[in-house]
């Protein structure tokens, strides 16, 4: 299970290779399909740090891209902007997507992590689990403070690698769009701050359909009104599919984070195609200050509460458009 040598560790069963990265926020760098040999998972043009970050506040994002990897970390108790709020300075992405996870239990298919925070009174478990050909993450909450806490708490899936390495379509089971209101660099084909039905929202051209994103591009928006909490991107030549799903009782949210090659900045230097595909308590993304200030829903534990959610990521091959998934996280295709 091991990856010597690296710090990661591997799980594994007859469908699916899945590498974690406890030191570094319990990231899980890659999620490979054995039969099709396929990665989903997005990866970055240069080479991440491994090693830790202590005590765990990336003062800025500069900072917190020296860890980042693409993959999939989790957001706690933080999500964008690192700020002061209610007396804590809290870093970029928050104090779990960085620093170093206890492991709890270790198999060749199920591993346990653990992390108790220093930014906040609170303790988290989590158990990445593959069942098939679906990765499911489950996650338990416990707050030891005798004062309530606010928090934001997400996942930050991010996926590229062989499912962008052609024309793809993205499809979601939510009801409305929003896009965020400060993030507008060249190369974004949306109108800052417009609110839409998906998949449409008003573009700087004329109306947009985030189903298609194509050519180079850099976005952010927000989806909300999940008739049911699932978003999907599929290769339209049908030869590889993911389907993520998760707890809408924790994740009212999700934020759509579109990177295809226009960020010329460093460390980007236009070289990256990344999808995030989120969920989220809270939106905007710009920290737990800022979401505060704009009244947005932040995230209540109050002294002894413990809480669970799970995300489930199906990766496969589609036999047609994305429609759902079933209860068990599995994608339903107009070919089924």
């Amino acid at each position: 299970m091991k990856d010597h040598g690296s710090g990661r560790l591997v799980l594994q069963n007859d469908q699916l290779r899945v590498t974690v990265t406890p030191e570094v926020g319990g990231t899980i760098t890659a999620v490979e399909h054995k039969g099709l040999g396929a990665s989903v998972l997005g990866t970055v043009p240069w080479e991440p740090e491994t090693t830790a970050l202590e005590p765990g506040a990336a003062r800025d994002e500069t900072i917190w891209l020296t860890r980042y990897s693409g993959g999939w970390p989790v957001l706690f108790p933080n999500g964008g902007d690192a700020c002061e709020f209610e007396g804590v300075f809290h870093g970029f992405h928050g104090e779990a997507s960085i620093t170093p996870w206890e492991v709890t239990a270790a198999g060749h298919a199920r591993l346990g992590l653990a992390r108790r925070f220093v930014s906040m009174p609170v303790e988290m478990h989590r158990e990445i689990a593959l069942e098939g050909d679906v990765v499911t993450v489950r996650e338990r909450l416990r707050m030891f403070g005798l004062r309530p806490v606010r928090a934001m708490w997400g996942h930050h899936p991010t996926f590229g690698s062989d499912l962008l390495a052609s024309a793809f379509e993205i499809q979601s089971g939510a009801g409305s769009v929003t896009v965020d209101d400060g993030y507008d660099p060249p190369g974004n084909p949306l109108t800052a701050g417009a609110k839409g039905s998906w998949p449409s929202v008003p573009g700087k051209q004329g109306p947009y359909d985030l189903r298609r994103p194509e050519g180079k591009l850099a976005a952010l928006a927000y989806l909300q009104d999940f008739a049911s909490s699932w978003i999907a991107i599929r290769r339209l030549d049908n030869s590889l599919g993911a389907a993520l799903s998760w707890d809408q009782t924790v994740f009212p949210c999700a934020w759509l984070w579109l990177e295809l090659g226009a960020n010329e900045a460093q460390p980007w230097g236009g070289r990256t195609r990344l999808i995030g595909l989120e969920p989220n308590t809270t939106w905007p993304a710009n920290g737990l200050a800022e979401a505060d200030r704009r009244g947005a829903r932040l995230l209540t534990l109050r002294p002894g509460a413990e809480m669970s959610a799970w995300v489930r990521l199906h990766v496969f091959k589609p036999r047609g458009t994305i429609q759902g998934v079933d209860a068990e996280g599995r994608a339903l295709t107009t070919g089924d």
